[in-house]
């Protein structure tokens, strides 16, 4: 489960890598549930014929899905992760998932804790290479009692129990979990899959390609921790 990660603050970067126009605001640097910050989905005049649409669109949005039938924002607390097994049954993520509501949320880097200690040790994980890191997600557009209309989006996960990195974090009992983390040649590809391919999309990063640093030390270690099995 992430429930906190690190936005792409440079415009630049934004545009270059998920090849999308970032919006004026971009939201907060480091995000958790209910924070503004932004997703990247295709635009919905995409099948319109009309060469001037972009191929990808970035917009503002609270981490948190809120679905059509919330009575209020609040949700985003509970609905910022989705499983990626259940999405299409879950109440929160079926609209989403079965309408093809697919995201990219653009990060720098996520957090989660590592327990192996008996404390919660809190870990940035980022993309060995420096680059941006992708997050496919699913995305929302609710209308408040007021008329007011709020986009949303949460993080789609995978099981890591095997994965050699992301299997260190979490407390020792608990099913090991990881975002669901997209290529960079797979951007197009995730946004326009039908529903039935969207589950392909849903494997392992390789845990050579992530830099887990701890927060407190800054001590880095390139896809495994020291001392790791």
């Amino acid at each position: 489960m992430c429930s906190h990660y690190e936005s792409v603050k440079s415009r630049e970067r934004y545009q270059q890598h998920f090849g999308a126009q970032p919006p004026a605001d971009l939201g907060k640097l480091d995000v958790w549930p209910m924070y503004a910050a932004t997703f990247i989905r295709r635009p919905r005049e995409a099948d319109a014929g009309d060469e001037a649409v972009p191929e990808r669109e970035a917009l503002p949005g609270q981490f948190g899905l809120i679905p059509h039938w919330a009575t209020d924002a609040a949700i985003g607390k509970r609905t910022y992760n989705a499983r990626s097994e259940t999405a299409a049954t879950k109440p929160s993520f079926r609209d989403a998932w079965r309408q093809g509501q697919r995201c990219i949320i653009p990060v720098e880097a996520f957090y989660e804790p590592d327990w192996r200690s008996g404390k919660a040790v809190a870990t940035r994980i980022a993309r060995a290479d420096g680059k941006p890191t992708g997050i496919a997600g699913l995305w929302s557009r609710w209308k408040s009692a007021k008329g007011e209309v709020l986009h949303s989006y949460a993080m789609l996960t995978i099981n890591a129990d095997a994965h050699l990195l992301m299997k260190q974090f979490h407390k020792p009992a608990d099913e090991k979990r990881m975002v669901a983390i997209l290529a960079d040649g797979a951007y197009h590809d995730w946004l326009n899959a039908s529903v039935e391919q969207a589950m392909s999309f849903m494997h392992p990063f390789p845990a050579d390609q992530l830099l887990a640093t701890t927060a407190a030390t800054g001590k880095a270690s390139n896809g495994l921790f020291d001392g790791q099995d």
